[in-house]
């Protein structure tokens, strides 16, 4: 029971610790340096910096939308030639 509820929790951790990795990297701050201090802060303290990041993310993460907005639109391409 004991082993099971162990393995149990170090499973939740290293995917906690993953899904927070790919967040981070995944993620537009406001800030660059914020990127790798979360990271570093991430890698450096697994379940606490996980814990900390996933509570603390709105106030550092842009909600801007991109600037980079491609024109797909077929006739465009088919009148140009």
């Amino acid at each position: 029971m004991e082993t099971t509820l162990i393995i149990g929790f170090g499973l939740l951790t290293i995917i906690l610790w993953f899904w927070a990795i790919i967040d981070i990297v995944r993620s537009r701050f406001k800030n660059r340096s914020m990127n790798t201090f979360w990271l570093l802060a991430v890698l450096f303290f697994p379940i606490l910096g996980s814990i900390f990041y996933f509570q603390l993310k709105k106030e550092y993460v842009t909600k801007a939308p991109r600037k980079f907005k491609p024109n797909f639109n077929r006739t465009e391409l088919e009148t140009a030639d």
